[in-house]
């Protein structure tokens, strides 16, 4: 049977020039970095190295990268961590309804210790406007957390524009960014943002690692305590394989950007267009051209979307309905939601997301499947009226 992988969006495979890199410091080079001996010192060199390298491809300074498990505990470090380390300022704090459950389910952590969270809508499109930041900023706003890039849609948020709104009340900036790095190039300095967050596992590297962005002079209080690893941001024996893995899927994910983002561009595209020349009733959720090239969340009106990646799953084809961190949940996509789709439509909703080794040959094996199965699904359902 063919296989098709249609879910980056939720994990990448390992590049066999990152596993390579990895290898020696799970055998020869297995040492402590935090050791003083040689076999220590062989692995804080790797570390170092690695973070001097994310620095440099982020804009950033080496002292503002500190390595985490992936992108939940970034995002709660950031959030949590510069809630408390600030609240003597306020404990108003900023976020969208369409946020990874990371940085929702933080910020409701925080409601209960005392904070004021005001949540922004969206557009249509998913998208945040700036006039709704600006009129939710107060004296005591401490922090505006919004996403880079949603993770079910793929629209890219004005995070330039938002950020320097939220500089015009002091409150610091904090973004997702786990979706878009390595499909937009991310400069920290033009963006003015103070906190970054990102994964490994989002862009062919390994799972378990990932990095935040703190700007030098940002204030947060450490959320894991023991040593004094990271310099006291973040406790715990560093993952110097994964890391060195990390740093090396960033470089190579960055060599060809443009390129590849025309190339995936391309694929979705005609992915699109194919499905809207041979199925009726396709509906697009999110923006086709603001958004990251290789993301396509669609509706099949009358169908349930889980009913739809169970029988491309049995065709060999892998896609999700949303979030892998919401899978296996009854709850409907709190991203379309906000957006204002018809809770009809969201549960037909799927999304594609294309990755690089992905083909022409993929994308007609996929589109050739899917009228097929939507036919069959609507001749059951009694949602699903033939026009």
């Amino acid at each position: 049977m063919r296989r098709v992988y249609l879910d980056h969006n939720a994990t990448t495979p390992v590049r066999a020039e990152v596993l390579e890199a990895m290898l020696p410091y799970f055998k020869e080079k297995f040492g402590n970095a935090s050791s003083v001996h040689g076999f220590g010192r062989e692995a804080k060199v790797a570390l170092e190295e690695a973070r001097e390298k994310v620095a440099y491809l982020f804009g950033a300074f080496p002292q503002e990268i500190f390595f985490t498990s992936g992108g939940t505990e970034s995002d709660n470090l950031a959030i949590k961590g510069a809630a408390f380390a600030n609240r003597k300022k306020g404990k108003h704090i900023i976020t969208s309804r369409i946020e990874h459950h990371a940085v929702l389910e933080s910020c409701k952590f925080l409601e209960k210790e005392g904070f004021e969270v005001a949540y922004l809508p969206v557009d249509s499109l998913g998208m945040v406007d700036p006039d709704d930041l600006r009129k939710a900023l107060r004296e005591d706003t401490v922090l505006v957390s919004i996403m880079y890039v949603n993770n079910e849609v793929g629209t890219i948020q004005p995070i330039e524009k938002l950020s320097k709104i939220a500089k015009e009340k002091g409150a610091y900036f904090h973004t997702d960014a786990v979706q878009a790095v390595g499909k937009i190039p991310i400069d920290v300095r033009r963006l003015e943002v103070d906190m970054i967050s990102v994964s490994g596992h989002k862009i062919y590297g390994p799972k378990g690692v990932g990095a935040l962005f703190v700007r030098k002079g940002v204030r947060i209080t450490p959320w894991s305590h023991g040593g004094h690893h990271e310099r006291s941001r973040r406790a715990g024996t560093e993952n110097v394989p994964a890391i060195v893995g990390f740093a090396k899927a960033l470089e190579l994910i960055n060599q060809n950007m443009e390129e590849e983002n025309n190339r995936l561009r391309e694929l979705t595209q005609r992915f699109y267009q194919k499905l809207l020349d041979s199925i009726p009733d396709v509906i697009l959720n999110g923006d086709l051209n603001h958004r990251i090239p290789n993301t396509l969340n669609l509706s099949f009106k009358g169908v349930e979307g889980e009913s739809v990646i169970l029988s491309l799953d049995l065709k060999g084809v892998a896609v999700s309905s949303g979030s892998a961190c919401t899978s296996g949940t009854l709850e409907p996509s709190h991203v379309l939601a906000a957006m204002g789709v018809d809770p009809a439509i969201v549960q037909g909703a799927i999304r594609f997301s294309f990755g690089k080794d992905n083909t022409t040959e993929d994308v007609e094996y996929v589109a050739n499947l899917l009228p097929e199965i939507i036919n069959r699904l609507r001749s059951m359902s009694p949602l699903y009226a033939k026009k």
